[in-house]
């Protein structure tokens, strides 16, 4: 047997009220891509920051190489040969690829030469990069390509990756699953996080599976449906989302020629924005992240405001409402962007769930605030969307993101909206969680509910709604039954192919 890359052995990590890692063992072998798989609050999280030196463990050790190894800071992993490309990223708009590359290295080079090596290392691995561009000025596909190749340039033998593909087009996966393999070709071992199962089955080699932070087995990928690792992660069966076959009703929200300019340098004007959302249906919008998504949900959840006949809600026009005046009509938002705009970090979950339901949920009376009222609410949310934390009372920030997401969604979902405005709702959550979710978004449509959906989810949008449209650049394309659309078509529409618009009947 040859000594592998990583040993992880009997690692063990507590927080207050919560075992994330509980003795995790396992290894990596060099030139594999290993996944590391389960469901939200699993323990992932701690446990690859463990390996990049973020976090310490209470017990336990790691090898590299067979020799002992024990990062104090992401520094030192960096220097013994690990690198790790995090699911958020960590890039500054107004400066160029080169320097938030130089931003990442210990000791870079002067600025002409970290530029040629960039576009020597981008397009050998097929990632190709202009360093002169300004980020903000790139897709989010580009943003990540910034982030991997800051990484390569470390030259690294272990490299982490965490939900690297939540924001790429099917062109961008396959140019990214070509990179990952010449780099294991090299011997560069990859650890790879994601919830999109099928992404596992044909990329990796070998996968882990984490339940309540313990190892609880392995498996082949390949060799594994992905029910049968979905099912694995949570230690039980459960149901694909169901459709109650209900017909749609009256109209809900109009928007009607909506064009806003972009909110910064480096957001997306709206261009003539047009929709019909009906009672008990679910739309769908899709597009590439950047082409007006977070724009959208602004408009409609009353955070830009828009000349009053432009949005209208059940035929009265809304333009000129805030977000809490359309709260109290029954048009609810949730953004994507969880830690910061949909709930405030610092904040516990009973203070996140008042900020949001205060009108519609009575949690507040004279002007004072019902705290137990507020604290149930919460402890409610809490258990019909399965959140895992010690209680309603801990900081939003210490939830795992997947956690956070269903109390956001749930929140929402339970104030009884007339019109749901959601930007994706699954994103970041485990498969089981991900099911819910969209069942949860399935019910509220059967009881009449309107919704929106954005996501860059393909699958998501055919699994769940009605109709279909899709955001290029700022413009929506005409909305379509997601049951006549092949995937095609759909990349057409997202590529801005407008002249197949149809009309709504």
């Amino acid at each position: 047997m040859t000594t592998p890359l990583l040993s992880i052995n009997g690692l063990t990590r507590t927080y207050p009220g919560v075992i994330a890692n509980d003795s995790v063992s396992f290894d990596i072998q060099e030139g594999e891509v290993h996944a590391l798989l389960g469901e939200n609050g699993a323990g992932k999280s701690t446990l690859v920051k463990m390996i990049y030196g973020l976090v310490k463990p209470d017990s336990g050790g790691m090898s590299l190489r067979g020799a002992p190894y024990a990062p104090a800071n992401p520094s030192a992993a960096r220097a013994a040969g690990v690198a790790m490309v995090f699911q958020h990223f960590s890039l500054f708009d107004a400066l160029n690829v080169a320097e938030n590359v130089a931003l990442g290295m210990e000791a870079p080079p002067p600025m002409r030469r970290l530029a040629a090596r960039i576009r020597e290392v981008s397009e050998t691995y097929g990632l190709p990069l202009d360093p002169a561009r300004l980020t903000g000025d790139l897709s989010a596909g580009e943003r990540q390509r910034v982030e991997i190749i800051r990484c390569l340039l470390q030259e690294p033998r272990l490299l982490i990756m965490d939900e690297p593909t939540s924001v790429l087009t099917p062109q961008e996966v396959d140019i990214l699953f070509e990179t990952l393999r010449k780099l294991t070709a090299e011997g560069v071992a990859i650890l790879y996080i994601s919830h999109k199962l099928e992404e596992i089955r044909a990329l990796c080699d070998a996968a882990t599976i984490l339940r309540h932070g313990r190892n609880v087995g392995t498996c082949v990928p390949r060799e594994t449906s992905a029910r049968a690792m979905a099912e694995a992660m949570v230690g039980a069966s459960f149901n694909a989302p169901r459709r109650a076959g209900q017909a749609a009703g009256a109209v809900a929200l109009e928007v009607r020629g909506l064009s806003l300019s972009a909110p910064s340098a480096f957001g997306t004007a709206l261009r003539d924005v047009s929709l019909t959302l009906l009672q008990g249906e679910i739309l769908g919008i899709g597009g590439v992240a950047g082409n007006g998504q977070d724009e959208v949900l602004a408009a409609l959840s009353g955070e830009r405001l828009t000349d009053p006949d432009t949005i209208r809600l059940d035929g009265a026009p809304i333009g000129r409402l805030g977000p809490n005046a359309r709260r109290a009509l029954g048009l609810l938002a949730a953004p994507e962007e969880r830690l910061g705009h949909a709930a405030a970090p610092d904040m516990s979950l009973t203070e996140n769930a008042l900020l949001s339901a205060a009108t519609r949920e009575g949690l507040t009376r004279h002007g004072f605030i019902r705290w137990g009222a507020a604290r149930a609410f919460a402890t409610r949310v809490i258990a019909d969307f399965d959140v895992r934390t010690p209680g309603p009372e801990t900081a939003a920030r210490s939830l795992s993101g997947g956690n956070l997401q269903k109390f956001v969604i749930g929140r929402e979902v339970l104030q009884r909206p007339r019109v749901l405005v959601v930007n994706q709702p699954t994103w970041g959550v485990d498969a089981a969680a991900a099911a819910a979710i969209r069942q949860a978004l399935l019910d509220l449509a059967a009881e009449g509910a309107a919704i929106l959906c954005i996501s860059q989810d393909l699958d998501e949008l055919l699994e769940i709604a009605d109709r279909f449209a899709a955001l290029n650049e700022g413009r929506l394309s005409g909305a379509r039954p997601t049951a006549s659309l092949s995937l095609d078509e759909i990349g057409l529409m997202m590529g801005g192919a407008h002249d197949m618009e149809v009309a709504h009947v």
